[in-house]
């Protein structure tokens, strides 16, 4: 039998796939009309949570972040089967998954962090990505029952917190990635470029495909022989940022990437490939 702390989008939708797997689950959620809304779907609900979590050997959560985490486990704590394990998916700070590791360690549990890249229907349909790091042991402990709950569980290695930071990567990535179509869209409107005509410029040309092999070049150290100069490149988002001046776009990112630019050229760095504002940032 497990417990899920949290009744929100994801945690409810992962509550659905457990019990159509036919687990059992005792939910809980602060607003317990959520929590109760599951019984329909066969959970029990709790409450408290600490009644909540009894008799279950694993403790799901999904919460906000890493206080309402340490809130809710710390509520939870007097009603903890001995041996049970914490299964953390909410994404957390890397500091607050190894406290948290260390913390429930000495108190006798064992905690894994284990966030997503899953949206609610991936989690009905236990599809996406699951990460993990820490003990190994009780990563190969879990992953066949984690791998049930998702498409793919990605384990990187024995460092705890590891999974936390690859989680803000992916998400730093995706919120950028959103904020550049935002400025795209922008731009489109301002120059009366209609979303249709959008979209069947990204149909027929994908630059998401050429992710891998920008990354390569990004963090190859090599800059000397560009495929687009710098100087180039800052004059086509001048060409940008004017246009969206003179048609009253609004773009919240390029400003910054223009900044950037900026910088590297007053480097003396214009004539090299672009990739070179990557230079400074590129991981050992």
């Amino acid at each position: 039998m497990v417990a899920f702390l949290g009744m929100g989008l994801l945690g409810s939708n992962f509550v659905r796939a457990m019990i159509n797997k036919g687990m059992q689950v005792q939910v809980w959620n602060r607003t317990h009309s959520r929590a109760a809304a599951m019984e329909a779907y066969g959970a029990k609900a709790f409450e408290n949570v600490a009644d909540a979590v009894k008799g279950a050997d694993r403790v799901h959560i999904t919460l906000k972040d890493d206080a309402s985490v340490d809130e809710v486990l710390a509520a939870a704590s007097a009603g903890l089967k001995p041996g049970a394990i914490i299964i953390d998916h909410t994404t957390t700070s890397t500091e607050g998954a190894i406290q948290r590791t260390q913390a429930w360690k000495e108190r006798g549990f064992i905690y894994q962090h284990a966030p997503v890249f899953m949206g609610p229907q991936n989690a009905l349909e236990s599809t996406g990505t699951m990460l993990v790091s820490g003990d190994q042991a009780v990563t190969a402990q879990l992953e066949p029952e984690l791998s049930k709950l998702t498409g793919k569980v990605m384990n990187f290695g024995p460092e705890p917190g590891k999974a936390a930071g690859i989680k803000l990567i992916g998400n730093l990535f995706l919120v950028t990635f959103t904020a550049g179509l935002s400025d795209t869209l922008s731009l489109a409107k301002g120059l009366n470029i209609q979303l249709s005509e959008v979209t069947t410029l990204f149909d027929s040309w994908n630059p998401g495909a050429m992710l891998p092999a920008r990354l390569k070049r990004m963090t190859s150290g090599n800059y000397s022989e560009p495929s687009w100069e710098l100087n180039m490149a800052r004059k086509d988002t001048q060409l940008f940022l004017n246009a969206a001046e003179q048609n009253g776009a609004h773009l919240a990112i390029i400003p910054a990437i223009a900044k950037e630019m900026d910088r590297w050229i007053a480097k003396g760095q214009g004539s090299q490939d672009w990739n070179i504002i990557a230079k400074d940032n590129i991981p050992a």
